[in-house]
């Protein structure tokens, strides 16, 4: 007979640090890269697997372990209805697992298309790694705030952008210049895990909602401590910041206005990326801050204990006081903040089509009619193609509801 065992190619990683959970969840790494988080239970059961034990031996090692006394038949329900459907063991008979889709979470990253291989990924943190040395982010911070007041107080960004935007060329070096800063920040998550002693992975692009992003893997983040997540989670704006940096260096020295107006892009990414309300840097911030992977799936549950006055759910219950405190603090802003920006745009929705068509118009109008006809058109169709985005965005993200509701009513 064969012997229950762990997949191939299983990791088990160990406790979760500095988790918001009253009970600290364990990791364990799937073969396709997954994280998953088991209770100390099945945890020990994986590990017991993992020295090669029989089902028997497992309950032996568990009832050592635990202090409460295990049969084979304990480890068999264990195995066959907990953690080989998660696709970590195979069945108690030594079958394999079924085959387990990852999870795919509420505003998530889609379409992901990988770019940089891994060791390259590996390669490129290393060389930008030691910019996290405590010394080097005070005075990256330092010379950042003095940068900013100097820039605000000193520089005219209105004239540079209306300068900027009567070039096509101009528009198209700072758009280039925009993604370079969006490379580059991925860059700092990258590094982040690199310095704080673990691997990251592949980078390349996709879509997260409608619009084209770029992403870093940094699941081997959830490795770190608390200090080390926030230290990841806070890698790419301090990149950011360093390529502002920059930008207003070469100023100084060319005075060119459209590294202002790309300093202006960089700010309005930087400003994007801190926002707690989408699965952008600061929403993984809070989450690493309270310890808790997921806040999305604790809306439900904290709507209906204070909105319906139900009892306290399960999950919650699970959480430690002051984590519990602030994910429903920040449910109850996330909540009215999306509704009240989706009812503003579908209220406006008429006027905005409406201004978009114009835009379009002219857009195609002027591109015909420029003195540099080429870089008119990609330039017009650049814009274009901005303006659509947030439309179709706005028709992905109702489509899935609407879909969900009528699924939901027919199969009444």
């Amino acid at each position: 007979m064969t012997l229950p065992a762990l997949v191939a190619g299983t990791e088990l990683v160990g406790e979760f640090e500095d988790s918001g959970y009253r009970e600290p969840p364990h990791l364990v790494c799937r073969p396709d890269g997954q994280i998953v988080r088991l209770p100390p239970l099945l945890y020990q059961v994986a590990r017991a697997l993992d020295d090669g034990r029989p089902v028997a031996g497992v309950a032996e090692q568990l009832s050592r372990e635990t202090g409460r006394q295990f049969t084979a038949d304990h480890v068999v329900f264990l195995l066959d209805k907990k953690l080989a459907p998660l696709g970590i063991t195979t069945y108690s008979d030594g079958s394999p697992p079924p085959q387990v889709r990852k999870s795919d979470p509420f505003l998530a990253f889609r379409f992901r298309l990988a770019v940089v291989p891994e060791h390259v990924t590996w390669i490129l943190s290393g060389v930008f790694a030691w910019l996290f040395r405590p010394a080097l982010v005070a005075g990256t911070l330092a010379a950042f705030v003095c940068g900013e007041a100097w820039l605000w107080t000193t520089q005219d960004t209105g004239t540079a952008l209306q300068s900027v935007l009567s070039s096509p060329a101009d528009v198209l070096l700072v758009v280039a210049l925009a993604i370079a800063s969006c490379v580059f920040h991925e860059l700092g998550h990258g590094a982040a895990c690199r310095y704080g002693g673990v691997r990251p992975g592949r980078m390349g692009c996709g879509i997260y909602l409608v619009w084209p992003a770029f992403y870093t893997d940094i699941t081997n983040s959830y490795r770190l401590g608390r200090r080390g997540r926030i230290r990841t989670d806070l890698g790419g704006v301090y990149f950011n910041a360093l390529f502002v940096l920059g930008l207003l260096a070469l100023y100084g020295v060319n005075g060119s206005p459209l590294l202002l107006v790309a300093v202006l892009s960089v700010h309005l990414e930087m400003i994007q990326q801190l926002l707690p309300t989408l699965r952008f840097d600061g929403y993984y911030i809070i989450a690493d801050l309270v310890g808790i992977p997921d806040l999305f799936k604790y809306i439900a549950p904290i709507l209906k204990r204070v909105v319906l006055r139900r009892p306290e759910d399960e999950r919650l219950r699970a959480l430690k006081r002051r984590p519990q405190i602030v994910v429903a603090a920040w449910v109850l802003f996330l909540v009215p903040a999306l509704t009240l920006q989706l009812g503003w745009v579908l209220v406006n929705l008429p006027d905005l089509l409406r201004a978009d068509w114009q835009t379009i118009g002219l857009l195609l109008a002027n591109a015909g009619s420029s003195q540099y006809q080429i870089l008119g058109t990609v330039t017009a169709c650049l814009q274009i193609l901005l303006l659509t985005l947030p439309v179709a965005g706005l028709a992905l993200a109702l489509w899935r509801p609407v879909r969900s509701l009528v699924r939901a009513a027919r199969s009444r």
